[in-house]
């Protein structure tokens, strides 16, 4: 039956027209492009472009991401997940920790997360010239400066206050007296997600790096409106040393595809060896100082192939 039909007698003769309905569902199975072989165009520019994708699995999202935060040194964790403060500052870190929750509180933060930057690395180069053109030669690395981070606020703006607590451990407000680094410096983990099949689940990690020696150098300030209808979002900037990928780099137990939540947290002194262990013992006052002291004797030794560029014993 045809969507629009009609006609006129002229003469003797009866003459018809009409729009016939859409026909292209009919007779599927007779359609050429069903014979077609899947991965036919591969050889085109298009096809292997496609195939690329597929072979990675789709792109990375940028919303697709998790940010972990530990909580510094100087807090202790137990096993109820309360914070203990264990400096000299009367109740104040300890206090502030507990009320909103202890290491909760640092994955809520982390959950809250709005933006932030993976961070930079660049090979720092000096121009070398003997004969012919100028060579480029490497002599140094840095790791960039603070990355800039945003945080939705709730209506106690939790998050806010946690980077306050934070800051308080660098410094007493009362005395103005600045605290050692490493009580207050902690881990940052930034971490990329995808999807996976086999897992059922798109919590899993597909790339990730963990900033070390990490701390809120800037707590950003907020500007409020009557006109403005949106959320409260607080921004910091997060002062680091340097970072490290959790795959390539063999960061605890992380592999592409484990679950955020089965990466441990590696202490400082760990990359010591034997020597972190001493130094362990010894009393906070010189515990940073013997710090500095392997750190710089591991910078001056001898570098060679035997040694797989690891220095020698105990400072592996």
């Amino acid at each position: 039956m045809a969507i629009l039909r009609g006609g006129r007698r002229i003469g003797p003769f009866d003459i018809r027209v009409g729009i016939p309905r859409d026909r292209s569902l009919e007779n599927v199975e007779a359609d050429i492009r069903l014979r077609q072989k899947q991965g036919g165009s591969r050889e085109t520019t298009l096809g292997r472009f496609m195939a690329n994708i597929a072979q990675g699995e789709g792109f990375a999202r940028p919303t697709r991401y998790l940010v972990r935060i530990f909580l510094p040194n100087k807090l202790k964790i137990d096993a109820s997940g309360t914070a203990t403060d264990t400096g000299d500052v009367p109740g104040s870190v300890n206090t502030g920790i507990n009320a909103m929750g202890g290491q909760d509180i640092a994955r809520n933060v982390g959950m809250m997360c709005n933006s932030i930057t993976m961070p930079p690395r660049t090979v720092a180069t000096e121009p070398h010239q003997i004969y012919g053109p100028k060579t480029e030669m490497p002599y140094a690395y840095t790791f960039g400066d603070a990355i800039e981070a945003t945080f939705y606020g709730d209506k106690f703006l939790r998050q806010r206050a946690f980077f306050e607590t934070w800051q308080k451990l660098i410094f007493n407000i009362n005395t103005h007296n600045l605290n050692y680094y490493d009580e207050y410096t902690s881990q940052v983990d930034i971490l990329q997600l995808g999807q996976y099949s086999a897992e059922q689940d798109r919590d899993r990690i597909v790339y990730g790096v963990r900033l070390y020696e990490v701390y809120p150098k800037t707590i950003g300030s907020i500007e409020y409106s009557y006109g403005d209808e949106g959320i409260v979002e607080v921004p910091v900037s997060l002062q680091y040393k340097y970072w490290r990928n959790l795959t390539l780099d063999q960061i605890g137990n992380a592999t592409t595809g484990s679950s955020f939540g089965k990466i441990p947290e590696i202490k400082a002194s760990s990359e010591f060896g034997i020597f972190g262990g001493i130094l362990n013992k010894l009393p906070p006052e010189l515990k940073r100082v013997g710090r500095d002291v392997a750190g710089q004797i591991r910078r001056n030794l001898p570098i060679g192939r035997t040694t797989g560029g690891r220095v020698f014993p105990p400072f592996l």
